[in-house]
C-alpha cells in the first residue's frame, strides 16, 4: 500500500528536463525559476529538483518598475560620477562588443578615451575607425540609458546604427547607408541572411511579434536577438546594435543585463547558430554573461 502511494505522488512530479520541454525554456532556467521559488511545489531532493508536472511557467503580474540599475546608471550619468557603476558599464561594454567585431583597441585604451577624450596612444599604428567606433558606442550606451522606455521601432533601431557609425570611413562609402538597411547582400559566419529588399519586411514582422508580447520573459529577449542578427539588416554594425539592443531590453524589463566577453565569443556565436534547434547553448551562454554580471553588481552594492 505504502508502494504504491509513494508511486501515485511520484507520477504528479517531473524532472526539470521534462518541465523545461514542455514549457520551451532551457533547463537552467527552469532550475533558476526552482532556486528563486518562482514555480509553485517544486522541491528539492538532494541536488534534483521535482515539479508538479501542472506548473506553469512564472508570470510577470505588474508592470516592471525601474531598476535600481537603471536609476544608478542614469544618476552617474547625469551627475558625471566617475569610477561607478555608469562608469564600468561604458568601458566593458564598448570594450566587449568592439573587440569580438575586431576592434584592435585594448581594454586600458579603451578607458583613456573614455576617461580623458583624448587617444594616447603611442608606439601602435591604430584604425581610425576604432576609435571613432568606440566614442560612438559611448554615445549609444547614453541613447539606450536615457530612452530605455521608448517602444522598440525601426527607428530607434536605425538611430542606433547611426551612432555607430557616423563619422567612421563607411560613412563616406556610397554604397554604404549610415543610419539604413543595407543595400548589398551580405553573410555572416558563412551563412546567408536576408536580402536587401526584404530586411524591411522581417524586421518589422520581428518587432510586431515581439512588442505583441506584454511582458517579455529573459529567453524571449536572446529569441529576438538570433532572430536579428540571422536578418543581418545592416551592412556592418550587425552584432553591436544587436548587443546595446539586448541590454537595453534587460534593462527596460528589470532584468540583470550582460555583456559578452573574449572568453565567451566562440560559445555566443555556437549559440547563435544552433539557437533554431539547440537553444540551450546561447541561453547557457547569456546566463554565465548574467552571473558575471552580478558579480559587478555585488562589487558596486546594486540590488537585483
Amino acid at each position: 500500500m505504502e508502494n504504491s502511494t509513494r508511486s501515485a505522488q511520484d507520477k504528479k512530479y517531473i524532472s526539470v528536463r521534462e518541465w523545461a520541454d514542455n514549457h520551451g525554456v532551457s533547463e537552467r532556467t527552469a532550475r533558476n525559476y526552482c532556486a528563486q521559488g518562482k514555480i509553485d511545489g517544486a522541491y528539492l531532493v538532494g541536488k534534483t529538483w521535482n515539479i508538479p508536472a501542472g506548473a506553469e511557467l512564472p508570470r510577470r503580474k505588474k508592470e516592471p518598475a525601474i531598476s535600481p540599475l537603471l536609476l544608478a546608471l542614469r544618476e552617474q550619468k547625469r551627475a558625471k560620477i566617475k569610477g561607478g557603476i555608469y562608469h564600468r558599464v561604458q568601458i566593458d561594454l564598448t570594450y566587449n562588443s568592439n573587440h569580438i567585431e575586431g576592434s584592435r583597441l585594448t581594454h586600458d585604451q579603451t578607458r583613456y578615451i573614455f576617461e580623458t577624450n583624448t587617444i594616447g596612444i603611442y608606439d601602435d599604428v591604430v584604425n581610425v575607425d576604432d576609435i571613432i567606433e568606440t566614442t560612438n558606442h559611448f554615445r549609444a550606451i547614453d541613447y539606450i540609458i536615457d530612452c530605455t522606455s521608448d517602444k522598440l521601432t525601426e527607428a530607434y533601431i536605425k538611430y542606433l546604427h547611426y551612432l555607430l557609425k557616423s563619422g567612421t570611413s563607411d560613412d563616406r562609402k556610397e554604397w554604404f547607408r549610415v543610419g539604413d538597411y543595407k543595400k548589398l547582400p551580405n553573410e555572416v559566419g558563412g551563412n546567408d541572411t536576408v536580402e536587401s529588399e526584404n530586411v524591411h519586411r522581417e524586421i518589422k514582422a520581428l518587432l510586431k511579434e515581439y512588442n505583441a508580447i506584454k511582458y517579455p520573459s529573459f529567453e524571449n529577449i536572446v529569441d529576438f536577438h538570433q532572430r536579428f542578427e540571422a536578418i543581418h539588416p545592416f551592412q556592418d554594425g550587425n552584432g553591436r546594435v544587436g548587443r546595446l539592443i539586448m541590454f537595453r531590453e534587460c534593462l527596460r524589463l528589470g532584468y540583470v543585463p550582460f555583456i559578452i566577453t573574449d572568453q565567451l565569443k566562440l560559445f555566443y556565436y555556437n549559440g547563435l547558430r544552433n539557437w533554431p534547434e539547440i537553444k540551450g547553448y546561447l541561453m547557457d551562454t547569456c546566463l554565465t554573461a548574467q552571473d558575471n554580471f552580478k558579480c559587478l553588481l555585488d562589487k558596486f552594492r546594486i540590488r537585483y
